[in-house]
């Protein structure tokens, strides 16, 4: 689970003094505005899917540097953290949800050029790193912070049960934002929720932020190249 780099985040959060109710707090709001942005803006509003995208990653980003900052947190030590094995895991685990989407997804017609590129960077790369920021990264790291300073994270089977807690909130973060889709309230969810374990494990391991984001963007990159009109991936499909 990434010993030292634990440690290391435990120590700088017990210094700062961000309790456990504060990183409890965010958690929850977390969870309010993983539903809220789609539930109202791609649910009620129907704003086209490029802008919806847009006010999408304006929010996480705001969200996210507003938790580090309210809590004391310090983003360069966490992008510090672990850092070159955060990318190659990320790297390593984007290849294999490619391999996903392309045995699971039909491949359907795409525009080439210039729109294209455009598509890959926006709702792939752009897209796809806001989704790993909001529904792995920060919860992991937010149930992390939550023991802080404590003994069970001074155990190897408390460190345990800690990321097992903290997955499960990465499954609930990714449940709540999917249920803010209409097409979702179905059993499409078990897809999004069963790609959570895999997309969440080069930040589980290591605690650096940039690890589900990267493995994200792999699979929206995918699925913008294969599955173009796909109805799995890359919501809202209404």
């Amino acid at each position: 689970m990434g010993t030292h780099a634990i440690e290391t985040g435990a120590g700088l959060s017990a210094r700062l003094g961000a309790s456990a109710g504060q990183h409890l707090r965010w958690l929850v709001s977390g969870f309010v505005l993983a539903f809220l942005v789609p539930f109202v803006l791609a649910d009620l509003l129907e704003v086209p899917r490029d802008l919806y995208y847009a006010l999408y990653i304006v929010g996480v980003a705001a969200f996210f540097g507003l938790w580090v900052r309210a809590t004391g947190q310090s983003f360069g030590e966490m992008l510090r953290r672990r850092w070159v094995l955060a990318l190659v895991i990320g790297l390593a685990v984007a290849g294999l949800l490619t391999l996903i989407v392309l045995r699971t997804e039909d491949a359907t017609a795409r525009p080439g050029g210039l729109e294209l590129i455009g598509a890959v960077m926006w709702r792939g790369v752009a897209y796809g790193l806001a989704d790993g920021l909001l529904l792995s990264a920060f919860p992991i790291l937010a149930v992390f912070a939550m023991f802080a300073g404590t003994k069970t994270r001074e155990r190897l089977l408390g460190t345990v049960a800690i990321g097992l807690a903290a997955l499960a909130a990465s499954l609930a973060m990714t449940a709540a934002y999917h249920l803010g889709y209409r097409d979702f309230r179905s059993e499409k969810l078990r897809k999004p929720v069963a790609g959570d374990v895999v997309w969440s494990i080069p930040t589980l391991v290591t605690l650096n932020p940039i690890g589900a984001p990267i493995a994200h963007a792999g699979l929206h990159t995918s699925a913008v190249l294969h599955s173009y009109e796909t109805d799995t991936y890359l919501p809202p499909h209404e």
